[in-house]
């Protein structure tokens, strides 16, 4: 009966023996061939046969543990030029990854790099069609009479909303963020709420709002971190509105005033963020360039000039332009791991990522990134689409450089009675020992 269920089944007992052997790896770089890296079929032809996969105890023992986020910069060759900042960051938009830091996770005053959420929370709300560009705005004797730098906008003198967030972005208007804020929410106040949720839901676990200008308050604190953090998801969520920050001057009540990031004029590739300053923080800059189809973020603050602050921001970003590169390795359409399934429907199913999976790395080192998918071993059906079943682990010399949840790209159904049968008893017969 056992020979005659065996016959029946949907593998034969040979193909068994194979796929135990794939399948003991549950911890395996087998089949991890990133995007950039996958062969035509005439170069995997010539190419030589491929090596027997690791055993999950060689594996296993080659990931180092704990296994922490290493910043990219670490493993560069290149070391990070001096920045004369109190705290600074860069950090690669496509990928996330930090590629260098110091001191990211101290509090420190944010000035008017606040008004990047201030920004952010109004663009949501345009978003969401709750208010208009052409829409006008009420100008209350508490906006009017904010202190700090100026928009210079009047009561019962008429102005948008589209001015108002050319106000804060373009000339850092504190009246301009207590006005824009009424006009979404109301008050500031009411505003301020939506901003610490937004913060909370980005995971800024460092950063609280007190008010939309950046004016100083013991309670009003945010990292460099987190500044890079919110900076990014502005570029990423908003990218019809991110062009306010790349103009160079706004005129508003017959004031000119001119863009305070000297980048704009310096680096054609540079088209945003957003400067800062008080006494106690110091001036401050988070900037953005493009260069080809990368983009880097810097975040500065705590520099003695505004000369400073963009000549360091200038500094970093270059080094990170030119000594680190990021690159795709999986996406849907190419599966991180080919896994064989037991008391399904299907033999296997693909498993990868739910988005594209960038990295960024030390410039001639794609090659040497080892994805590490790290699966339970057996994989039982019912899996359905999308299903958490793992983590993919990316590696450089032994260091984590990321990890991903590793997703079902294709659901597999559970089999009848027969199949379920046979893979339980092959099952029994694969985890019984010599």
């Amino acid at each position: 009966m056992l020979n005659h269920l065996f016959c029946a089944g949907r593998r034969s007992i040979s193909s068994v023996a194979i796929a135990v052997v794939v399948t003991l790896t549950a911890v395996t770089t087998t089949g991890l061939t990133p995007v950039w890296a996958q062969k035509s079929p005439t170069e995997k032809s010539q190419a030589s046969a491929p090596k027997a996969a690791p055993s999950e105890a060689a594996t296993t023992a080659t990931m180092p543990s704990p296994l922490v986020p290493v910043q990219v910069g670490d493993l560069s060759a290149v070391p990070v030029p001096a920045i004369a900042a109190k705290a600074w960051i860069t950090v690669d938009v496509t990928s996330g990854q930090v590629v260098a830091s110091s001191n990211p996770d101290m509090k420190i005053e944010p000035a008017s790099l606040t008004k990047i959420m201030t920004a952010y929370v109004a663009f949501n709300a345009l978003k969401e069609k709750r208010i208009t560009l052409d829409q006008q705005a009420n100008v209350s004797q508490v906006a009017w009479k904010t202190r700090g730098s100026r928009m210079f906008i009047e009561p019962r003198k008429p102005v948008t909303v589209d001015e108002l967030i050319k106000g804060v972005i373009i000339q850092s208007g504190n009246d301009a963020s207590v006005a824009l804020a009424e006009a979404v929410s109301g008050s500031e106040s009411a505003f301020v709420s939506v901003m610490n949720e937004e913060a909370r839901r980005m995971g800024m676990t460092n950063t609280v709002y007190v008010n939309t200008t950046g004016l100083p308050d013991p309670q009003h604190v945010t990292t460099v971190r987190d500044l890079a953090t919110i900076a990014r998801r502005m570029i990423t969520d908003h990218p019809d509105y991110f062009p306010y920050y790349a103009m160079r001057e706004f005129t508003y009540n017959k004031i000119k005033q001119s863009n305070r990031n000297r980048l704009l004029w310096a680096d054609p590739s540079v088209d945003g963020m957003k400067t800062g300053h008080t006494d106690a923080a110091g001036y401050c800059l988070v900037a953005t360039a493009k260069r080809g189809d990368r983009r880097v973020i810097t975040v500065i603050v705590g520099s003695d000039s505004m000369a400073t602050r963009a000549e360091e921001s200038l500094k970093l970003l270059n080094w990170t332009f030119q000594n680190f590169e990021t690159v795709k390795l999986f996406d849907q359409t190419h599966a991180a791991v080919e896994a064989q399934v037991w008391q399904g429907k299907v033999d296997s199913t693909k498993l990868g990522v739910a988005e594209p999976l960038w990295v960024t790395v030390p410039r001639g080192k794609a090659g040497e990134v080892k994805p590490i998918a790290k699966r339970p071993d057996p994989l039982l059906a019912p899996l359905a689409k999308d299903e958490r079943v793992g983590t993919l682990t990316l590696m450089l010399d032994d260091k984590m450089l990321l990890t991903r949840p590793l997703l079902v790209l294709d659901p597999v159904e559970r089999a009848g009675f027969v199949g379920r049968t046979v893979d339980s008893v092959r099952l029994w017969f694969r985890k019984k020992p010599e």
